[in-house]
């Protein structure tokens, strides 16, 4: 990837991330970054749905080897992940971190130097896990962490629950998107994270974020670099609707999507709320959702490293 320049770099060259930037800051005033739009004044510590004012939480930093394939390669993915969330799934597998609040407030210049950190451990990529609601923080760390040196993509890896306005921000500063598209129908995503506009939203943000950066790019080491790779977690009882979400990128995003079929639910947090929740996925569920993507002409999958059955 020595030859890559990731677009932030010449994004910030123009003059055009100080733009950004201040942009982003000024919809913490009256906050509207995501389709909550909970109008809180985060500037002066007033806090909404996130539970974040101004400063970003972080529950952990660690090159991880667990994201997908192109993401990993042999030095692992560079994950930042952030607390609390615009979304808040209850059967999260991160429960203690998204509702619970697992983590601690840092300044943008913290932030910068833990992308600096992971970047000299070698990791390939900067993945931000859960950046919806810390759009400003991030675009300010970058700010500061490209006049250090960091020169490796970034991968807004989110739940999918995003503002159009917002990722426009993000047009020339992220390579690599990593939405979730995780439900189909509006009544399971009310049920599940309180967000039933959730399945409108959610294509509309991947329409744009493939806008920006196309189908995913790997270099010759098989390395991604740019682009979109869209992640699915299967659920029990056919609750997520694969069927319809494969079809629907296969006609509207692109039937050469890089696509993660995630099998590994497991009843977390709350997910005893909804019956159909309560009970772990079966290997026929997932053999279906996989069958379900090839039928829809997504073959460009994600390879699982390993599967656990519970």
């Amino acid at each position: 990837m020595s030859s890559f320049e990731p677009a932030y770099i010449r994004t910030f060259k123009q003059g055009l991330l100080k733009e950004k930037i201040a942009k982003a800051h000024s919809l913490l005033k009256s906050c509207a970054l995501c389709p909550r739009k909970c109008g809180v004044d985060r500037l002066s510590g007033e806090t909404g749905i996130c539970k974040t004012a101004k400063r970003a939480w972080v529950s952990s930093y660690n090159p991880h080897f667990g994201e997908e394939e192109p993401l990993v390669g042999t030095h692992g993915s560079g994950t930042i992940f952030f607390t609390h969330c615009n979304l808040l799934c209850i059967f999260c597998q991160n429960f203690d971190i998204s509702h619970q609040g697992g983590g601690r407030q840092i300044s943008d210049e913290e932030l910068a130097d833990i992308m600096l950190v992971l970047q000299n451990q070698g990791c390939h990529n900067i993945n931000f896990v859960t950046p919806s609601h810390v759009v400003p923080q991030i675009l300010s760390a970058v700010g500061i962490a490209v006049q250090l040196g960091l020169s490796i993509p970034l991968v807004f890896n989110t739940g999918g629950y995003d503002r159009i306005a917002t990722l426009k921000l993000l047009d020339g500063v992220f390579d690599i998107y990593m939405p979730d598209f995780k439900f189909w129908d509006p009544h399971v995503a009310e049920i599940t994270c309180q967000a039933g506009d959730y399945p409108e939203v959610a294509q509309k943000a991947l329409m744009e974020m493939h806008r920006q950066v196309g189908d995913l790019q790997v270099d010759d080491a098989g390395i991604a670099c740019r682009g979109l790779l869209i992640r699915h977690l299967v659920l029990p009882n056919g609750l997520a609707g694969t069927g319809e979400i494969m079809r629907f990128i296969a006609q509207h995003i692109s039937a050469d999507s890089y696509v993660n079929i995630m099998s590994q639910y497991r009843p977390c947090g709350r997910a005893a709320d909804v019956k159909e929740l309560n009970s772990p996925l079966l290997p026929k569920e997932y053999h279906l959702a996989v069958k379900a993507a090839n039928q829809e002409g997504i073959t460009r999958l994600d390879q699982p490293r390993r599967m656990i059955w519970f």
